[in-house]
């Protein structure tokens, strides 16, 4: 007997496309069937359909009302109500929390969705797949993706991808601090003259002081970085793939952000550490 899986995908942009490409790949070998049902909320309030096309790999769906009595994560904000429906519909069920100490357990997925009808909810990678699931499941739509070839035409043999984390994540302000971008842009200047650098970052400050050192080598979007709306959900898109197009990516500690760009681009990924640096 086939199995089926009602997946619900949370977290930010980056955590859901992993969860979502684990999923599929789960849903591949056990033979069952994938349902993915996509909530808008504080950590990415957009539809699926205004950042990515539809994929013929995976039947995902935005969310009704009727998801949002049935299938929503049962939580306080939800007075647990769809907790009642979920264990009438679906014998097997695992909630976003129990994921990580599942894995830390070894825990056989593949065996608790063989054959069953399933719920689960997560927003990191469990399993393992291959690096190009990203490109088969996530195709950014046209609109995106024409601002991704704008910057694309300004590369050249030898462009580098900087993700410079700031506003609200204490651990790449502490351990990824500027001076250490800056340093590697010199380096890589040393040893190609003619490198350009894509800057991908949530501060203003950041880029005014590449520009100010690098001039017309730094490419970078030129309005503030905002995650709380389409048109912001969509520039962080934009900063994934045009990453994901440079030869190398640097990137900050404590950010899902850069090694999902190399990821996509199949590129190499260095963190940039304060705390494992050489001077």
């Amino acid at each position: 007997m086939n199995g089926s899986l009602l997946f619900v995908p949370s977290g930010g942009l980056a955590n859901r496309m992993r969860a979502v490409a684990s999923a599929y790949e789960l849903c591949q070998k056990v033979d069952s069937t994938l349902q993915v049902v996509w909530f808008q909320d504080w950590a990415l309030h957009a539809p699926f359909r205004s950042i990515f096309e539809k994929t013929p790999l995976v039947a995902i769906r935005e969310a009704t009302v009727l998801d949002h009595l049935i299938y929503d994560r049962a939580r306080k904000k939800n007075l647990f109500l769809p907790a009642l429906p979920q264990r009438i519909l679906f014998q097997r069920h695992i909630k976003e929390q129990d994921v990580t100490p599942l894995k830390k357990q070894s825990f056989d997925f593949e065996q608790w969705a063989r054959g069953k009808r399933c719920y689960m909810s997560c927003y990191q990678v469990f399993g393992s797949f291959p690096n190009e699931r990203y490109q088969q499941l996530f195709r950014p739509v046209k609109a995106v993706m024409d601002v991704v070839d704008g910057y694309r035409s300004q590369f050249n043999s030898h462009t580098i991808g900087l993700h410079i984390r700031r506003t609200d994540n204490a651990e790449s302000i502490a351990k990824s601090p500027t001076a250490l971008f800056i340093n590697k842009v010199r380096e890589e200047i040393d040893q190609h003259d003619d490198t350009k650098v894509f800057l991908a970052t949530d501060s203003m400050d950041v880029k005014k002081e590449f520009i100010a050192a690098f001039g017309a080598r730094i490419i970078t979007p030129q309005e503030e970085a905002c995650r709380d709306s389409i048109s912001g959900i969509r520039g962080g898109v934009v900063d994934l793939w045009t990453l994901a197009s440079t030869q190398k990516i640097y990137g900050s500690a404590g950010s899902s952000f850069s090694p999902m760009a190399a990821s996509i681009g199949g590129v190499p990924l260095e963190i940039m550490n304060a705390q494992t640096a050489t001077f």
